[in-house]
């Protein structure tokens, strides 16, 4: 399993905007081939910082997600909204207490 988080900032009056993207985007992600989880957060203190956490059932799985035309639409409809570059990781979860 992998588990990726993007943090995305956001021009403050772009904000709306990137809701509006993902909301149109989200059910499609979630049903891309070995999604398990998809879930929006946001920063409490600086409401135009977003996080997204998703899981997949391989890097191959999210790579693929990558390289198809849904993540080029809407990553090209996202990009433009940012106020900084976004951070992205990977990770493996070695323990849950």
């Amino acid at each position: 399993m992998l588990i990726r988080f993007v943090r995305m900032t956001f021009q403050a009056d772009k904000v709306s905007e990137f809701e509006e993207i993902f909301n149109s985007s989200k059910h499609k992600i979630r049903a891309m081939q070995g999604c398990c989880h998809l879930e929006l957060m946001r920063d409490i203190n600086q409401p135009n910082i977003y996080m997204t956490h998703s899981h997949w059932e391989s890097e191959t799985d999210l790579n693929n997600y990558r390289d198809s035309e849904l993540f080029k639409t809407t990553w090209a409809k996202t990009k433009v909204l940012f106020a900084e570059k976004p951070l992205a990781f990977s990770v493996e979860s070695l323990t849950v207490v």
